[in-house]
């Protein structure tokens, strides 16, 4: 099973398509599943930034950077979700690889217990789990992410050590609820309704 396909370099209509898909599937996926539970405390009034990028590695993390120092500058913005446009990170373990780069340069530059980085991808696997296995559907989103979040916020909502047990919880338990039909339909649904792929030349 594999969501994801081979692009060209996205045009900036695909940008502005890729953009809603992330934002849709915030709201129909994320939000109205409780995947996140404080997701919708920042989604209205709307304090989630979203941003394209179609670069390589190299550029990925270069716009992580700015985006660290855009977030230390505004404080009314929760989080951010890079969206990754780039065919070097269609493959999930060619995402992983430009994770792990990630997750060691936000400890280098400094960053390491205040911002958070979290993982979404259209063919996310979790450790020890098989591709088919329905709980990986809580990780997987329309493109490629890199999500951003204030450690100060997931502090906020998260009262004890026993919060984030029951989100895991909870998760798998809805996951296997709902069965991947379903999840297999609503992230088609999502990245493929108005793409630009199918609008006239």
């Amino acid at each position: 099973m594999n969501l994801s396909s081979s692009t060209t370099p996205p045009r900036a209509s695909h940008h502005a398509h890729a953009k809603a898909a992330t934002m849709k599937w915030v709201d129909d996926i994320v939000i109205k599943h409780n995947f996140c539970p404080f997701a919708r405390y920042v989604r209205q009034p709307n304090r989630i930034r979203c941003e394209t990028l179609s670069g390589d590695a190299g550029d990925i993390l270069e716009a992580l950077y700015d985006e660290l120092k855009f977030l230390d500058d505004n404080e009314t913005i929760a989080t951010t979700l890079l969206v990754l446009l780039n065919d070097s990170v269609t493959r999930f373990d060619d995402y992983l690889d430009v994770l792990a780069i990630a997750e060691k340069m936000l400890q280098d530059w400094g960053y390491a217990g205040t911002y958070q980085l979290a993982s979404f991808h259209p063919n996310y696997v979790f450790s020890g789990n098989e591709e088919e296995d329905v709980e990986n559907f809580t990780n997987r989103s329309p493109y490629p992410l890199l999500h951003l979040i204030r450690e100060s916020d997931i502090s906020l909502y998260m009262k004890n050590e026993d919060d984030a047990e029951k989100i895991f919880t909870h998760n798998i338990e809805k996951a296997n609820a709902l069965g991947c039909p379903y999840f297999e339909q609503q992230l088609s649904e999502i990245k493929n309704s108005g793409s630009p792929e199918s609008e006239p030349e």
